[in-house]
């Protein structure tokens, strides 16, 4: 991810970083009705191949937490209303950009909305 990566200021946003991975959706638009279809598969797939692995990897351990954090509760609900296989590549979409965020900003990981 690092190697792929690079200066994290190269990418303006954590989506740009997402799309450089082939991990947003591709989109069709015309006369103002916009289709999302499947991810691109562009870039390195390596990387985009790893992100997924440990998505689902995550995903699984989500559904086992007693106690989840915010990310794992959309994570839970989004596999629930969508599907795992669509759920699993989202959640290494939103990695991607958490990635991208903590090494653009020099921050450490914080979970939120941690539950009591």
């Amino acid at each position: 991810l690092l190697s792929h990566l690079g200066d994290p200021a190269r990418f303006p946003c954590g989506r740009q970083f997402s799309a450089s991975l082939g991990l947003v959706p591709r989109q069709y638009s015309s006369g103002g009705h916009s289709r999302l279809k499947g991810i691109t598969k562009r870039g390195n797939g390596e990387v985009r191949r790893q992100l997924v692995h440990g998505a689902r990897a995550a995903l699984r351990q989500f559904q086992r937490q007693e106690h989840p954090d915010r990310l794992a509760r959309w994570a839970c609900t989004l596999a629930e209303r969508v599907g795992q296989r669509k759920a699993i590549v989202a959640l290494a979409n939103k990695l991607a950009r958490i990635c991208w965020s903590l090494l653009a900003h020099g921050q450490r990981y914080q979970p939120q909305g941690q539950a009591a």
